[in-house]
């Protein structure tokens, strides 16, 4: 090889080569391999700590320590930008307060932003979009865009499971909350999302893990118990109180009014002998107890004899017999979706269109829900899978794996291949 193609390798490297930073994640490991996974493809990575909970979980170089205020933070994300020069911006959800200011940044001076959350269709997916998620999606809102451009795409790749412990993800939880709390004095400005103290937090999540196996028979005896009877209910899965979905992407200010909605329409307008489960979100933290505020509702309007509630089980299987499923905006809509079961949205959802999901109010679901459109719905799901959705999950090695392989992949522009 001469000096010329020598050179000429150099600079097509250098071309490629990307320049990223990364927010904050999930809490645990994920960002750190994903960054592992970036440098070893040759791209430069640097990594924003916001609290100690972040650094415990960044154990690579170029950790960036933000100590300052939510009000300063513009400015320093700005700066960071230009000094380190950097072409693209990862993060996890698009909601939180930093996030917000640094998607505008980005936006205004053209650097790319590639948002991660869980995945718009479940299980075993990851949204990774860019811009904004959800609420904030560029994805289009009409059905035949959706027919027509699936139309144009190949079958998808073969896709595997993926496993997912929920010990594993309560531990990471309990990792993060713990290294916030002892670092508070190196990150004074630092102010979370989260409306609970981390000690708080940690506590909920040491006391669900206990419970864990008493809530787990709890949950299985009510399933064996709905298919024993044969009984015709209709499914809420609650989502997380701190889920800044709910707070910026629906007309509630968190759960508790979101309960209350759905049980007084159930109780005013839902056929008699219907039944409504109540489902627990698996990474619900167990601060607040839903179960009873769930059957101190239902007791208020009337129906404490036919609200069920699911503290601990597999969505999949209590989705697949309901009647239709209530959401805010959850990804379990698409998981109901996937099974032809009705699903009506209270809040913003990217599938949240005619032809999927029942389009005049909740009073009328109960009574008027239709099954979504298989062929719109196959569609829709093969053009997310096309635009920003990418095989694995956060609570596995397998899973992370996947994950890490499929976003440097997406992030370099290269198909999706077959697991």
């Amino acid at each position: 090889m001469n000096a010329q193609d020598t050179l000429g390798q150099t600079e097509e490297k250098a071309r490629k080569q990307r320049r990223v930073m990364l927010l904050q994640g999930l809490m645990g490991p994920f960002f750190q391999r994903l960054g592992r996974g970036l440098r070893k493809s040759g791209h430069e990575v640097y990594k924003v700590n916001f609290n100690g909970g972040d650094r415990a979980y960044w154990r690579l170089p170029n950790g960036l320590d933000y100590r300052g205020s939510l009000a300063d933070w513009p400015g320093a994300f700005a700066r960071l930008l230009d000094k380190h020069n950097i072409s693209d911006v990862m993060l996890f959800g698009d909601c939180r307060d930093q996030h917000v200011s640094a998607l505008e940044i980005c936006r205004a001076r053209g650097v790319t932003c590639w948002v991660f959350e869980e995945g718009y269709i479940r299980p075993d997916w990851v949204t990774m979009e860019i811009g904004g998620v959800n609420g904030h999606s560029q994805l289009s809102r009409d059905p035949q865009w959706y027919r027509a451009h699936a139309a144009e795409l190949p079958p998808v790749p073969e896709h595997r499971k993926v496993p997912s412990s929920f010990r594993r993800r309560a531990t990471e939880g309990l990792i993060y909350n713990v290294a916030d709390v002892f670092t508070r004095w190196r990150y004074p400005g630092w102010r979370t999302h989260r409306p609970w103290h981390p000690l708080v937090e940690g506590v909920g999540w040491a006391r669900k893990l206990m419970r864990r196996d008493e809530r787990a028979q709890q949950g299985e005896e009510l399933l064996t118990r709905l298919q024993s009877q044969n009984a015709a209910y209709f499914l809420f899965p609650l989502q997380l109180d701190s889920d800044a979905q709910i707070r910026l992407h629906s007309p509630f200010a968190g759960m508790v009014e979101a309960i209350k909605l759905v049980l007084q329409s159930f109780a005013e307008h839902a056929p008699p002998g219907s039944r409504l489960v109540v489902k627990e979100h698996p990474l619900d933290n167990g601060v607040r107890d839903w179960q009873l505020e769930t059957a101190d509702l239902a007791s208020r309007f009337g129906i404490a004899d036919r609200v069920d509630y699911l503290a601990w089980g597999d969505i999949e299987s209590i989705a697949e017999d309901a009647l239709g499923m209530v959401t805010i905006n959850s990804t379990s809509g698409t998981l109901a979706l996937a099974r032809d079961v009705p699903v009506v949205v209270l809040g913003k959802a990217v599938y949240n269109l005619p032809d999927l999901t029942f389009q005049h109010g909740l009073d009328r679901f109960w009574t008027e829900a239709t099954a979504p459109d298989a062929a719109t719905f196959a569609a829709f799901r093969r053009v997310l899978i096309d635009k920003c959705l990418i095989p694995g999950g956060f609570f596995s090695n397998e899973a992370l794996d996947k994950v890490v392989q499929h976003a440097i992949a997406r992030f370099e522009g290269c198909p999706l291949t077959p697991d």
